[in-house]
């Protein structure tokens, strides 16, 4: 199994901006775009509008650690550019993680096995929110 890397440089956020195909849900946007390789690539950004540097990192930590957890749900070969919304700061690491697997489902890159069988909470949670 590979593991993901991080996005790093302006210029591959730029490339997965203007070549993928972005879904969003009430705390993040995400964008996907196949980069070609046996691995994915994820990078994250968080904005100075949803707070100060401690609230951006913990959100940062936050997604990182819950993709980390899910990674083997992920198809590989991807990039993956996830933007926190400001509503984000406020939320708990079972919002994070919820929010991020809703959005692989959206954007159908969940293998088949995680796709079929959501759980009932976020199913729930999210015919709440949207």
């Amino acid at each position: 199994m590979y593991f993901s890397e991080s996005l790093k440089k302006n210029h591959q956020f730029q490339t997965v901006y203007k070549n993928g195909v972005s879904r969003a849900n009430k705390y993040f946007i995400m964008y996907i775009m196949e980069n070609g390789t046996e691995g994915n690539r994820v990078g994250i950004s968080v904005s100075k509008k949803v707070g100060n540097s401690v609230v951006r990192h913990r959100v940062t930590r936050l997604v990182r650690e819950s993709y980390r957890l899910h990674e083997n749900m992920f198809n590989s070969g991807l990039d993956m550019v996830i933007i926190a919304r400001p509503g984000a700061a406020a939320v708990g690491y079972k919002e994070v993680e919820s929010a991020l697997l809703h959005l692989c489902r959206i954007h159908h890159i969940c293998r088949e096995a995680y796709e079929k069988d959501p759980s009932a909470d976020e199913q729930n949670m999210y015919k709440e929110k949207i």
